[in-house]
């Protein structure tokens, strides 16, 4: 059984909390490479950790917020300035990703004509409840309580022998509890302490309270807020920080 290699890009919230990046997980699984959410600083994190844009296979994007596909646009600039783009890369995500990254792109560079590296991207809507094979990656979506009417997406990904989950942004919802369910790790998100956004985002307690029921082999918070991070040394789950690199 294969090994499945992920470094975090970005564990912070939209704020950049703490000075945290914002979202990004590169996971490779043999020779292939997949990077999960494309927050803003994703392309800075990445060469900072000595990996190239142009070896990404799949690209995965939970939900159209900002702090996890705005920086879709400065990946497309490099592939259009620095190491142009040879092969197709798959962008996946929810309905309205395509029409929304070429729209970001165009008010960021609305003088750069980016037809070269359109051409080489290949968009895919991932719909709700539904499962895709993307390459080697087995990819099953479930639909997340955060936004509406925009489509958020939470991931189980199956590769090199590995079960990988990741929340997205979510409210609390029983439904993280079979997604997490036999997994070799579970990415998921923390935002808040004491404040109390159930309905759109997940607080510590709640997932402490509960931490018994997810039947994951490892667990690890993300996506924390200041609430979160002021906490750390009180925390009895582990949390992800920029640069950090787990093993499943």
């Amino acid at each position: 059984m294969g090994l499945v290699e992920v470094t975090v890009l970005g564990a912070g919230d939209a704020f950049g909390s703490r000075g945290q990046l914002q979202s990004g997980y590169y996971l490779k699984a043999g020779g292939f490479k997949l990077l999960m959410e494309a927050g803003p600083s994703v392309l800075a994190a990445m060469k900072r950790e000595g990996l190239q844009p142009n070896d990404i296979d799949l690209v995965l994007i939970s939900h159209l917020h900002g702090d996890h596909f705005a920086g879709l646009p400065f990946l497309i600039l490099d592939y259009l300035w620095e190491k142009p783009r040879r092969r197709k890369l798959m962008v996946a995500g929810p309905r309205h990703l395509e029409s929304r990254t070429w729209r970001l792109f165009k008010a960021m560079y609305p003088r750069s004509d980016a037809s070269a590296v359109r051409r080489r991207l290949q968009f895919v809507v991932l719909n709700p409840e539904t499962s895709v094979r993307l390459g080697p990656v087995e990819v099953a979506a479930m639909r997340t309580p955060h936004t509406n009417p925009d489509v958020s997406l939470a991931f189980r990904l199956s590769a090199g022998g590995k079960t990988i989950a990741y929340s997205g942004d979510t409210g609390w919802t029983e439904r993280l509890l079979t997604l997490a369910k036999k997994t070799d790790l579970f990415l998921c998100e923390c935002t808040y302490f004491q404040t109390r956004h159930r309905d759109f985002h997940l607080d510590y307690p709640l997932i402490e309270a509960n931490r018994s029921k997810f039947d994951a082999g490892r667990m690890v918070l993300t996506h924390a807020g200041g609430e979160v991070l002021d906490r750390r040394r009180e925390l009895a789950l582990e949390i992800a920080h920029d640069g950090m690199k787990i093993t499943a």
